[in-house]
């Protein structure tokens, strides 16, 4: 991996951990309640939580799509796209990790799928901001990942050269999205598995 001058991350369950599940029992929910209400706000056929991502509705216009849909959990889901800032937990010794490459030499940049008030609302005190050179969110061009679409936008913006970056996603079909694209990617399936991957190129 020498050859890689730029390293590409996204930011759910790789730069920060998400607690979807915890999130809604401390609402309230059973854990059974909760892993139902989830499949209904991430599984939901009409793929209103990827509309969200995407930007090309308005919180509100998402939340009353759920609520006409799934009227026995509207409150719920209501109160869970509203209060994203108990979605997530740092990873601060991540973020060390992602300072250190950057001072490696490294450039850093995101490449996410995110709506625009949650990404603001895990964003605003995270540290790795501080280290990133760019960066390419699903709601600011109404494209996310896995379509071509969004990792070429992210290059064309910052001129990269696919050659010299890796990417970082916890997701397979992003990764697989990635090299289709001609970018080396790795998949994230712990932090532990990150934090070895990340301290090999230093």
């Amino acid at each position: 991996m020498k050859d890689k001058r730029n390293i590409i991350f996204d930011v759910g369950d790789v730069l920060l951990q998400y607690r979807w599940k915890e999130m809604l029992m401390d609402y309230g929910l059973s854990d059974r309640e909760a892993v139902r209400v989830g499949i209904e706000i991430f599984e939901d056929a009409d793929g209103l939580w990827n509309t969200l991502d995407m930007g090309t509705l308005t919180e509100e216009e998402i939340i009353a799509e759920y609520s006409r849909k799934y009227p026995e959990d509207a409150k719920v889901i209501s109160w869970f796209i509203k209060h994203g800032e108990y979605l997530h937990v740092p990873r601060p010794d991540v973020w060390e990790m992602v300072h250190k490459l950057k001072e490696a030499g490294y450039a850093i940049y995101l490449l996410s799928n995110y709506p625009e008030k949650l990404f603001k609302k895990h964003t605003e005190y995270a540290d790795f901001m501080q280290d990133i050179d760019g960066m390419m969110v699903s709601y600011m061009i109404h494209k996310k990942k896995p379509d071509s679409a969004i990792y070429e936008a992210l290059c064309s913006k910052y001129n990269l050269d696919k050659a010299e970056c890796l990417f970082f996603d916890d997701r397979e079909e992003n990764v697989i999205g990635a090299k289709k694209y001609g970018i080396d990617a790795i998949q994230v399936t712990s932090k532990a598995g990150l934090l070895e991957d990340l301290s090999k190129l230093i």
